[in-house]
């Protein structure tokens, strides 16, 4: 028989039942994926102290390994040994060993309104070449006046943003004024940032430096930038 005093006890524990929580449902979290991390760079990317100026070391992880410097297959194979082939849309010089085999740099190319493709020559090369200011590059940047080719540019040196080395192009026995030349900018290895010249690591214009042939062509490729902005 049901008394008052059991309904009053079941009455108390479906109320008990009633106001329980219901189990605790595990928390789900979004798994973040880890950073995008570059392998270590190639030894040959440290210090070197063997230039006038030392050239520190490129910190790792500031490039991509695709724009590393190594031996690759020649795409190019009808070009000469010697030749260049700079492709601004890939951010990529080729410097042709022979009809297999190419060795690649990463570069950083011209900025919208400065790029310059064609076909050009190898005049000379220049260790720690002085920075003369074209007149046209003065007309946009006048606290650059001092650096012009009148007053004699810029001394070598780690500030000078020819770097280590630099090769000059001609086009017709005329000089483009358009420069292969070195950078202490790696971060900017990759992007359209120069004033129309081909920016280089330090460490890269030196190796292409010791290999280029004077006379050599230089084959810079139109980019897919410039003919949609035509």
């Amino acid at each position: 028989m049901l008394t008052r005093r059991s309904f009053v006890a079941l009455a108390g524990m479906g109320g008990l039942a009633a106001c329980a929580q219901p189990p605790a449902q595990p928390v789900t979290r979004a798994v973040m994926a880890p950073a995008k991390t570059h392998p270590p760079l190639p030894e040959f990317y440290g210090p070197i102290t063997t230039e006038p100026w030392p050239i520190p070391a490129i910190p790792d992880g500031t490039i991509a390994p695709r724009l590393w410097r190594q031996e690759v297959d020649n795409p190019f194979p009808d070009r000469p040994r010697g030749t260049i082939v700079i492709d601004p849309d890939a951010a990529l010089l080729h410097f042709v060993e022979g009809p297999d085999r190419a060795m690649r740099y990463g570069v950083s190319v011209g900025a919208a309104g400065f790029a310059w493709a064609g076909k050009a020559h190898l005049q000379f090369c220049r260790d720690w070449p002085r920075w003369k200011v074209p007149a046209a590059m003065i007309e946009r940047q006048p606290n650059l006046a001092p650096y012009s080719v009148a007053n004699g540019g810029m001394d070598p040196g780690p500030d000078n943003p020819m770097g280590a080395r630099a090769l000059y192009l001609f086009k017709n026995g005329k000089d483009t004024l358009y420069r292969v030349h070195g950078s202490a900018s790696p971060q900017e290895l990759g992007k359209a940032v120069s004033q129309g010249c081909i920016r280089m690591l330090n460490h890269d214009v030196i190796d292409l430096h010791d290999r280029a042939i004077h006379g050599s062509s230089v084959v810079v490729l139109g980019t897919a930038r410039r003919a949609a902005q035509n």
